[in-house]
């Protein structure tokens, strides 16, 4: 292997600095002041790095849907494919949900803890009228402001229909806007190039900053919803891939590692949208017009993760250390809370913590003890964030299978290279290759 490591793979690159960081961070730790040096030195470049990938969430959410809406026109059977990608969803939302209730009762991530220290946090009771304002705002621009990702997906809808409607009228806009998409995945692919060095001051932070034995308390937990992702990810999505999808699980994981990988470092399904995107093109085969509109509404409305798994391990958690004795109907309304919830905590700040505080409140736990678990939050928010993109690339993929929309020979075939810019650079140089890219995400 050649020691120029900027002409390593990309995913070498990544896994060099998770190594380089996690090194560094366990020193610091060792030091005695870890969390001081991290914030005054780690924090400053990883928060550069996660703000250059926030602050192109919202115009490239919102041009790839109103385009994708203009190309759905071209593809038959909308309806149908719609309601099959969100009853899959759902489906794959109640299996998570079950199986983080499973690990949660035999492992027990609750039981036999002293009191722990925990940070105050303040929380609210998440209502069904607050879920709906985050599905229909009243001003665009706040909404865009505020990053609620779900209001700007209900309006880019609207907008993308209302030119499908218009014709050729409103066929000029659109052509702007699938411009203004181009030169947004061109952007975002500069700021995923820095992933390896990003990732450096990320991961360095968290373990300069808690270190091993801060985590002690809580290492059940935290194995807990480890190991209720890993039994989605080796049992749950693989075995839905076999027996539903007639696709190899394996070759899926192949496809998709680059999103995966970027989505455990990121800690972001809405940045890991770009690349989710292009792997589910370029790799699996889904059809480019389906995908364009399936993964960015997978991305704001699709988390096993957050909205599943962590609720449901986290309400028995503080069921136990706090007493409460939980039946039938308290395990039946976590579910339910869990599959109704991502619609409002999607695109919102700290998605896991409305997702908890609305699961917790619907089954009438003590909101107080949430706090608890502030302090490992970013250290189980890498697994989280890898089992929601793993869902929202699983789906599309099922769906796509059983409509004849999937391209097996490209799913089959060896994965191309997806940051090599003499790719990018050949799309480029003619239309048509201008027109590919445009599809794609990234």
């Amino acid at each position: 292997m050649s020691l120029r490591v900027w002409k390593w793979q990309f995913w070498q690159q990544i896994v060099l600095s998770l190594v380089l960081g996690v090194t560094v961070g366990a020193l610091l730790n060792n030091l005695g002041d870890g969390a001081k040096i991290a914030e005054d030195w780690l924090d400053p470049f990883g928060g550069v790095y996660t703000s250059l990938l926030k602050v192109v969430v919202v115009p490239l959410v919102f041009a790839a849907i109103v385009v994708s809406i203009g190309r759905l026109r071209g593809v038959s059977s909308v309806a149908r494919l719609t309601g099959k990608t969100l009853g899959w969803f759902v489906v794959t939302s109640v299996i998570a949900t079950a199986v983080g209730l499973a690990v949660a009762l035999l492992t027990n991530p609750g039981q036999g803890l002293g009191k722990l220290a925990s940070e105050s946090v303040e929380t609210e009771p998440v209502t069904w009228t607050q879920i709906l304002k985050n599905l229909f705002p009243s001003n665009i621009v706040n909404a865009m402001a505020e990053g609620n990702v779900l209001g700007v997906v209900t309006f880019a809808v609207l907008f993308g229909a209302a030119l499908v409607a218009l014709g050729e009228r409103g066929q000029r806009l659109t052509e702007i806007i699938d411009d203004v998409y181009l030169v947004m995945q061109k952007v975002v692919w500069w700021v995923v190039r820095l992933t390896p060095i990003g990732s450096f001051f990320l991961i360095g932070s968290v373990v300069a900053t808690y270190g091993p034995s801060t985590l002690a308390p809580l290492a059940k937990f935290t194995g807990a919803i480890y190991l209720a992702v890993a039994i989605m990810l080796v049992v749950g999505y693989p075995a839905l891939l076999a027996a539903v999808g007639r696709v190899s699980p394996l070759k899926f994981y192949r496809n998709t590692w680059p999103a995966l990988q970027f989505a455990f470092v990121s800690s972001s399904s809405l940045a890991t949208l770009p690349i989710a995107q292009k792997v589910q093109i370029e790799r699996n085969g889904v059809q480019r017009e389906y995908a364009s509109f399936a993964q960015p509404l997978g991305a704001t409305i699709k988390f096993d993760g957050c909205g599943a798994i962590y609720p449901a391990v986290a309400a028995v958690f503080v069921a136990q250390y706090t007493g409460v004795e939980l039946g039938l109907g308290q395990y039946a309304l976590i579910a339910l809370a869990a599959i109704i919830g991502q619609l409002g905590t999607g695109g919102t700040p700290g998605p896991a913590l409305v997702a908890l505080t609305l699961t917790l409140t619907t089954v009438g736990l003590p909101l107080q003890a949430v706090g608890y678990l502030i302090a490992i939050d970013k250290v189980i928010d890498m697994a989280r964030t890898t089992l929601n993109v793993a869902g929202q690339l699983t789906v599309p993929v099922l769906v796509a299978r059983s409509e004849g929309l999937l391209d097996e020979k490209t799913f089959n075939a060896k994965p191309v290279e997806l940051t090599s810019p003499e790719a990018d650079e050949a799309k480029e140089e003619t239309p048509a290759g201008k027109k590919e890219l445009a599809g794609a995400s990234a």
